[in-house]
């Protein structure tokens, strides 16, 4: 809602932007001086936390495309527009009549008239009242969504944010801590199998509404790390099982690391190719009562050296294979 603030504070002074700013602008200059003013980078200085409050309250007016065009049309009557000045014999300025007058009602006499209640000491017009009828919410028998809608406190909109957190930290669960200028500290509760990328909505954190209207929400975009050794696959979590020749050839039962910090056993079977993925039921992301699995893909380690023994036992195997060709498919389909 457009206040008196709102004719008395250079909200483009404050932020060191012109008038005719975009918002790519208005955003990147934000960020920087934001940074620089911010109180954990100023601690115990005052004059730098009520810098870092008014950036706040200007970036808040100015990247909102209503609340700025509401602000530039206010500040127009202020410096060279209507005036707000007592009308009747004497008077210097234009009255209120002539103002309503550019938004569609006449001043003069058998002109339709705009009736406002009085407030305050002196029977003085409320200027949030002046401010609503003309930017479409305040007065009496208007609401927020403009003149003649259902009368009530206007709910407080919603704000958009970033963070990003640790893989085991997506896949658990976690509560992440965000701070801004204008909305303070919030914790926020990042729910288990979130994904890279994913919109989450948090009631009732953003801005605060009207008294006695709901708060808008926080839109969080969450971005989520990579591990070293896990990837993802739906709820699915995905890693590359090292195996020996001989467990592989042979047979063999190894253990796989899970993501909690533990193991499970599975069995290799004697002949398992490398690429073979081995299914782990229940080990993958839990999202409510639903869990997915690990898949644990075989990778057969060539051994890079060689004893003398086992390089014996190794050409023995190669002359037992009587000079059998593994490639004679792969020729045989290539050609067909």
């Amino acid at each position: 809602m457009a206040s008196q603030d709102w004719f008395e504070k250079d909200f483009y002074a404050i932020l060191g932007v012109p008038q005719d700013a975009d918002a790519a602008t208005i955003k990147k200059t934000y960020r920087k001086v934001a940074r620089t003013m911010h109180p954990d980078h100023n601690v115990g200085d005052p004059k730098a936390e009520e810098r870092f409050k008014e950036v706040g309250e200007a970036y808040a007016v100015l990247s909102d495309p209503e609340k700025r065009r509401e602000y530039d049309a206010i500040r127009a009557m202020s410096h060279g527009g209507a005036r707000f000045t007592a009308g009747g014999a004497g008077g210097q300025g234009a009255g209120f009549e002539d103002i309503f007058s550019a938004f569609g009602g006449a001043g003069g006499p058998g002109g339709q008239r705009v009736r406002f209640d009085t407030g305050g000491a002196g029977g003085q017009p409320n200027l949030e009242d002046i401010l609503g009828q003309m930017f479409g919410g305040g007065a009496p028998g208007a609401g927020y969504g403009g003149y003649g809608a259902t009368a009530g406190p206007r709910p407080g909109s919603d704000v958009q944010a970033n963070t990003r957190i640790g893989f085991r930290d997506a896949v658990e669960g976690s509560t992440v801590s965000l701070s801004s200028p204008d909305l303070g500290r919030i914790n926020a509760r990042i729910p288990a199998g979130v994904k890279d990328g994913q919109r989450i909505r948090l009631r009732g954190k953003g801005r605060q509404g009207d008294p006695g209207a709901p708060a808008g929400d926080l839109i969080l975009t969450v971005g989520v790390d990579k591990h070293p050794v896990y990837g993802r696959e739906g709820d699915n979590l995905t890693l590359d099982l090292p195996v020996t020749f001989a467990e592989a050839a042979l047979g063999a039962t190894v253990a796989v690391p899970t993501l909690d910090g533990g193991s499970v056993k599975v069995k290799v079977a004697p002949g398992t190719p490398s690429g073979r993925v081995l299914r782990l039921k229940g080990r993958g992301v839990k999202r409510g009562d639903h869990a997915g699995d690990l898949l644990a893909r075989v990778q057969v380690v060539v051994p890079q050296r060689l004893t003398d023994e086992a390089r014996e036992a190794i050409e023995r195997m190669a002359a037992a294979e009587n000079g059998h060709d593994p490639r004679a498919d792969l020729f045989q389909r290539a050609r067909a």
